[in-house]
């Protein structure tokens, strides 16, 4: 019976090496294919470990954005209010001088100069401090990643520490220069304006968009026009990354974005700021015409010597540390989260490890 066995196999020897492979490299195949299936697993569940790590970075650092704008503004309106001190005026005209005219006039000029530097500053701040934040952020998580294996940090601390200290420009000498042009605006505008002419919020409104005009260089062509980029950062040729002291990375789409974000941020801020002065446009009390619903403002007048004051105030609201809803309403602006979410990953994407 064994010699019949054997005698089946050597006649179909070729069938049984066939049937061998043909099993052996199923079974390998199929090995294989499952190393494969577990490499693409492992490497999916990596990828997705990476991005959400990335991701509780990223929300992380936005908080800590957040924070900082609320701590520098404090310094932001004491340096506002030390440059353009109306208190001084306002004790005075407590002790009925003789150029009483006089002393409302040059009040009527610093409050508004102080109010409109107060929101364009105010974005400025948050501009910067996304900007800066977020680049110092990306690098960060880079250092912080595992495929950095020890080399050199893109962001070391004296080099993070010089980075930022540039928010000081806009603190100093862009905040003076700021300062400078929207006073000369405001003169332009305001001073021919008698402080006993009645206003209503949408010719204030008009007054305001005047001022902004000549300070952004719009309607006049002039050569001298300076983008309020200019503010922020002492040279428009010395860029980001240039100021960073190494720092290097992609500033020119960091600028663009800085600028493309521009209009979005000092508009917002000035229809805010114009919604804090509507609180005052209010009519009388127990008025029951059709002018005390909400949309019939336009009817509501105050005298310019009234809107001073109220004008002069506005810095402490524009500028607190307190979330009020000016710098919530900053902050929370689709646009500066998708702003802030492009620099960000623009300078934590893996690329930069090959700079």
């Amino acid at each position: 019976m064994l010699s019949s066995a054997w005698n089946f196999i050597k006649r179909h020897k070729r069938t049984f090496i066939f049937t061998g492979c043909f099993v052996g490299g199923v079974y390998l195949l199929g090995k294989y294919a499952q190393a494969k299936l577990q490499e693409l697993q492992e490497r999916d569940a990596a990828a997705y470990i990476a991005q959400a790590r990335r991701q509780l970075h990223f929300e992380s650092n936005q908080r800590t954005c957040n924070m900082t704008v609320l701590s520098m503004l404090p310094t932001l309106r004491e340096a506002i209010i030390h440059h353009l001190h109306s208190e001084s005026l306002t004790t005075l005209l407590k002790t009925k001088p003789a150029n009483k005219v006089e002393i409302w006039e040059d009040l009527k000029i610093i409050s508004f100069t102080r109010s409109i530097v107060a929101v364009y500053s105010a974005c400025m701040l948050v501009v910067l401090l996304r900007v800066q934040l977020n680049i110092i952020g990306g690098y960060l998580y880079l250092d912080n990643s595992v495929t950095k294996n020890g080399t050199t940090p893109l962001a070391p601390p004296d080099v993070q520490q010089q980075y930022l200290s540039s928010i000081q420009h806009l603190l100093g000498d862009g905040l003076i220069e700021l300062i400078t042009v929207v006073k000369k605006a405001v003169q332009e505008v305001l001073g021919p304006v008698s402080l006993k002419q009645s206003l209503s919020l949408q010719e204030l409104e008009q007054q305001v968009l005047q001022v902004r005009q000549l300070v952004e260089g719009e309607n006049h062509g002039s050569s001298n026009h300076r983008p309020l980029s200019l503010y922020m950062m002492p040279d428009e040729e010395n860029t980001l990354a240039a100021q960073a002291c190494g720092l290097t990375g992609s500033d020119i789409t960091t600028i663009k974005l800085l600028n493309e974000t521009r209009d979005m941020l000092d508009s917002r801020g000035f229809s805010r700021f114009l919604d804090n002065m509507a609180e005052f446009f209010q009519p009388p009390q127990g008025d029951l015409t059709p002018c005390s619903s909400p949309d019939s403002l336009s009817h509501v007048s105050l005298p310019l010597a009234k809107i001073i004051p109220i004008a002069n105030g506005q810095v402490h609201s524009i500028c607190s540390e307190i979330p009020s809803h000016f710098v919530q309403d900053l902050l929370m602006i689709d646009q500066v989260k998708e702003f802030a979410a492009n620099v960000y990953e623009t300078f934590s994407s893996d690329h930069e490890l090959q700079k």
